[in-house]
């Protein structure tokens, strides 16, 4: 990859969790010096602030099958636009989450951009859950566990149809990475969707180089690069215990820093987001940290 500017923006979203705590998340990623680390890297780095956010305490909350689903949707359009700007200004979109929602935003804002250009977007999605979910299947009513089945046209038209069109990202070209939990109802859309998940025992039974070279592979078909929708509790919670829906058996430190490392050796990641990092459970901001040095591994930070 290597373009010279990266655009941070910070998205800090909750109203899709069920656990306050992960609108601090783009606060904590700054605390832990992501600006001047990806300086230090050789970007020309500008943090473009926050998306503005509506708090849920002044808010109805709506309908229990996707609760504050059009105040998330305007979060998401908002983010949209400012991914598609900084795109179209030749800038690598860096978001900053929140809870996993703000992923349709990103998505949305980056395939639009690409799409003007008649060119289309892959996907890497590195999650303990599969986020593929409706409002129809969810057990929770939490709309950040639905983000990647809207992204690829499952789920509510309020988020699915963010410019009028769907899907965002073709399912062929999406890879889902580490999952280890998923819904009973959500398994048919993982399975049906055209979506590729590799498991945890995937990674445990062929490891995680060759898990990552075919989601490479998928998500670089035939597309202009692919975008990384990170969410911190893929980590084990042992190495990153402040996320939002932290889950036993997940990746190791070296196996999360092995998966950014082969993502940026492939030269094809156009945008990338950080989710889920809740400071208010976290340890001395351990898990800001070790996203911060995950993005730092994605964006070309070498051990020689």
């Amino acid at each position: 990859m290597r373009p010279s500017h990266i655009a941070l923006i910070g998205a800090p979203l909750d109203l899709g969790a069920g656990r306050r705590g992960v609108d601090m998340g783009p606060s904590a990623l700054r605390v832990a010096n992501i600006n001047g680390r990806l300086a230090a890297l050789g970007y020309q780095v500008e943090d473009l602030g926050n998306v503005q956010v509506e708090q849920p305490e002044r808010l109805p909350a709506g309908s229990a099958r996707a609760r504050y689903l059009p105040q998330i949707a305007e979060t998401c359009a908002r983010l949209a636009r400012l991914v598609e700007k900084a795109a179209g200004q030749g800038k690598v979109p860096l978001v900053l989450g929140g809870d996993h929602s703000v992923a349709v935003g990103t998505v949305s804002g980056m395939s639009r951009h690409l799409r003007r250009q008649k060119k289309t977007l892959g996907l890497i999605w590195i999650d303990a859950h599969a986020d593929m979910n409706t409002p129809e299947t969810t057990p929770s009513g939490n709309v950040h566990g639905m983000p990647l089945a809207c992204c690829v046209g499952i789920g509510p038209r309020a988020l699915t149809h963010l410019y009028n069109y769907a899907p965002k990202v073709d399912p062929k070209n999406v890879a889902l990475v580490g999952v280890r939990e998923v819904d009973q109802l959500e398994r048919p859309h993982v399975r049906n969707s055209g979506v590729r998940a590799f498991t945890m025992r995937d990674i445990d039974e062929r490891g995680l180089r060759a898990v990552m070279e075919e989601a490479l592979q998928i998500a670089a078909a035939g597309t202009a690069g692919f975008h990384v929708s990170l969410d911190m509790d893929c980590v084990d919670p042992h190495e990153a215990p402040g996320v939002g829906t932290p889950v036993r058996g997940g990746l190791t430190y070296r196996e999360a820093h092995l998966a950014m490392e082969i993502i940026c050796d492939s030269g094809k990641l156009v945008s990338m987001e950080v989710v889920e990092v809740n400071p208010v459970i976290d340890e001395a901001n351990r898990t800001a940290n070790l996203a911060v040095e995950l993005v730092m591994s994605a964006m070309g930070k070498r051990i020689l």
